[in-house]
């Protein structure tokens, strides 16, 4: 059977044996400075770019799923404050993001207090355009030319 991978983080794995997300929230945010003048409308300032933030959410089953590991494993990249790749599993280079948070509720406690559930959530802010720097830049136009020659 195929592993079928719904994105990668850095060199976590998004996948049904670790954290299979079922929602996605992209945010994009503007700054419009302006500044007001008497007797006349408000003007724009100069345009400055906003943030891009991203939350991941998912219901974890460890019986079927990933469970406290797969969010252990992810709360230590955290821990680094190192800005990570995010790929798709379109292929969609995302950018380079940090974890600004981590969340988990655990139900349907086991007489072992092991969770059958898990609600997860996680928060990541865009820190960078290309997934690694240059190289980043380099390997999404290799993408885009093998995705042409093969038709993809």
């Amino acid at each position: 059977m195929a592993m079928i991978m719904m994105g990668v983080l850095g060199y976590f794995p998004f996948i049904r044996s670790t954290i299979a997300f079922h929602e996605l929230n992209e945010t994009k945010t503007y700054h419009h400075p302006t500044h007001s003048t008497v007797g006349s409308l408000t003007k724009p300032a100069q345009f400055t770019g906003g943030e891009t933030t991203i939350t991941i959410n998912a219901e974890l089953r460890p019986e079927i799923t990933g469970g406290l590991l797969s969010i252990t494993l992810l709360e230590k990249m955290a821990d680094t404050g190192q800005a990570w790749p995010l790929i798709l599993g379109s292929g969609r280079l995302m950018g380079s993001y940090v974890i600004t948070k981590i969340s988990k509720n655990q139900s349907e406690l086991m007489h072992d207090g092991k969770p059958r559930s898990i609600q997860f959530s996680m928060d990541l802010l865009k820190v960078a355009d290309q997934p690694l720097g240059l190289k980043g830049e380099a390997l999404g136009l290799g993408i885009g030319l093998v995705r042409t020659l093969t038709g993809i």
